[in-house]
């Protein structure tokens, strides 16, 4: 196959542009806009490429090479020679051949030398927009790649425009954009503003990168504390936990791994000057610097600073976190617009209910009588020693009936024989409830098979009935988050007199205390029947032919 060198002088190439003009041109455009010149060089070839076919068909295959170093530019048509020519555009015979280029043979291709090229007003700005859009192209690829890797770090740039609330930003060799919900609320941002901001995230999209930045989220109040803070950016002191109420307040949760260093008063500085650093740049937030710990409580105390906490009650089941606070330190826990209880429960994790001590001791006494009238009623024992039960800490017929005999036995006046007694009654009462329970099922149409289920109680497939859950496979549709999912309830005071709001949503057996795991496991053994089903009839009714036929012979052998 010949090779364009091969193919005797280069042809003139574009008259409206010199070679030395060319190579000017690449090398300006690759350092403006900060790509590799070979791009530019390709985008320039492609162009040439497209004007020639203009020039000369489009059914012609035409290239163009462009020297990056001497910028000479040579133009061809390719043809393949052929026995019987099918296209006459892109192939040749023998005879023809030999005109192009002597001793060619069938199957080579033939480099034909093209002349010059004048480019009109339309061929000029056809090629023009080829080159942009595949500088642009690059451009956005190379951007890309520079920032795609970069989520998580905080930038500065200059304010380029304001459109719609969202502020553009010039970060130097691309834009981004602070989203109005990403901005500190009542911050007035003007052009040509030096602004720093976290880069949330960098996504590829055909009009060119988004570069998504932020000066409210969490993580920009750490990073900024990080440049302020050497103990921090050295790994001493860490930030275990952060949340903002953007533009007003926010807390930080720290803890040092060096037992010498204070990790608050190394993030306060000598006089606030580390902190008030961070405030300035968040325009005037103000950060509570907490210790961070281990323990839940001690924390959950920790983070409802400046109030005072008297007793702090953890319900692991229900992810909930119980304090109690003195009447006067009401306010001041919740906070203005419930601020400092939100905030606290975002940096815990946990939701939390804020109590006073009379609300604490009503509920108490509520659940008190409660609990005794539930044992006077399913145990048949007096109050006395109903009271003596609930001050002992049991709350439940499954508690008395399944705990350790020794742990009712070991009641002040209790023995044995009346915790024997007391558990007996107790499984009595559960056996009661679970018929009952189970009748409800039945007359509701809930398949016996759906109690075969690991964890399901009776009381739990009448939930289901009243769900519409009522066979098999109606429970094996189900996803896990749908069937044990936990309600999401937001933080709150208790308190009786306020109305009430929706009931959050939840898994239909949310209220059961069923685990993520537990609720998989019920799921895969409702689906079990679904592998254990006969394959198709395919097998059988291919050996029918072989038993008829069989059959056959033998009436035949007989006749």
């Amino acid at each position: 196959m010949a090779t364009p060198a091969a193919s005797g002088p280069a042809s003139a190439g574009v008259a409206t542009a010199n070679r030395a003009e060319l190579i000017a041109i690449a090398n300006a455009v690759a350092t403006e806009k900060m790509i590799d010149k070979a791009i530019v060089i390709e985008a320039m070839e492609d162009a040439i490429q497209r004007a020639a076919k203009s020039r000369y068909g489009a059914e012609n295959d035409i290239r163009a090479k462009l020297d990056p170093t001497t910028g000479d530019l040579r133009l061809w048509r390719v043809v393949e020679v052929v026995e019987a020519v099918d296209d006459y555009f892109k192939q040749v015979d023998v005879k023809g051949a030999e005109k192009l280029q002597p001793g060619a043979a069938i199957g080579d291709y033939i480099v034909d030398p093209l002349p010059p090229i004048e480019f009109g007003r339309i061929a000029a700005q056809a090629a023009k927009q080829v080159i942009f859009q595949k500088v642009r192209d690059a451009e956005r690829e190379r951007q890309y790649e520079e920032y795609k890797d970069r989520a998580g770090e905080i930038i500065t740039g200059v304010v380029k425009r304001v459109e719609f609330g969202h502020v553009v930003v010039d970060l130097g060799r691309a834009e981004g954009v602070i989203r109005r919900d990403a901005q500190i609320p009542r911050e007035v941002v003007r052009v040509n503003d030096r602004i720093r901001s976290l880069i949330l995230k960098v996504v590829r999209e055909n009009r060119g990168p988004q570069i998504f930045l932020s000066r409210a989220h969490p993580d920009f109040m750490k990073k900024l504390f990080a440049q302020e803070v050497p103990e921090i950016y050295d790994g001493i002191i860490t930030i275990m936990a952060a949340a903002r109420d953007p533009g007003s307040r926010a807390k930080i949760g720290v803890i040092s791994r060096d037992s010498s260093i204070d990790p608050v008063g190394a993030c306060v500085g000598m006089k606030g000057s580390r902190v008030q650093a961070v405030v300035q740049e968040m325009q005037g937030e103000k950060i509570d610097i907490i210790p961070w710990s281990e323990d839940t409580a001690t924390f959950v105390v920790n983070a409802l600073q400046p109030a005072s906490v008297s007793r702090v009650v953890i319900d692991e089941e229900e992810d909930r976190i119980e304090v109690v606070v003195p009447d006067d330190q009401l306010s001041l826990a919740i906070g203005r617009r419930g601020q400092n209880v939100r905030l606290a429960s975002q940096l815990t994790g946990k939701a939390i209910d804020i109590l006073t001590e009379q609300d604490a001791s009503e509920k108490r006494q509520k659940e008190f009588t409660t609990n005794t009238e539930l044992f006077q009623g399913e145990l048949d024992v007096d109050e006395t020693l109903a009271q003596l039960l609930v001050a002992e800490g049991f709350g439940s017929l499954e508690e008395v009936a399944y705990v350790e005999l020794n742990e009712i036995a070991g009641i002040e006046g209790f023995d044995e024989d009346l915790g024997q007694e007391l558990q007996s009654r107790a499984q009595e009462a559960l056996d009661r409830r679970e018929a009952v329970a189970r009748e409800e099922r039945q007359a509701m149409g809930v398949e016996d098979a759906l109690a075969d289920m690991p964890y399901i109680t009776e009381a739990m497939l009448v939930t289901l009935g009243k769900a519409g859950i009522k066979t098999l496979d109606d429970l094996a549709d189900l996803a896990t988050d749908e069937l044990v999912e936990k309600k999401r309830v937001e933080p709150r005071r208790r308190n009786e007199d306020a109305p009430k709001r929706p009931e959050p949503k939840g898994g239909i057996l949310s209220d059961y205390g069923l685990s993520d795991e537990q609720g998989n496991e019920i799921i895969m053994a409702a689906r079990a029947h679904w592998f254990d089903e006969e394959p198709a009839a395919a097998p059988s009714d291919a050996a029918e032919p072989a038993d008829t036929s069989e059959t056959e012979t033998a009436e035949g052998d007989e006749a």
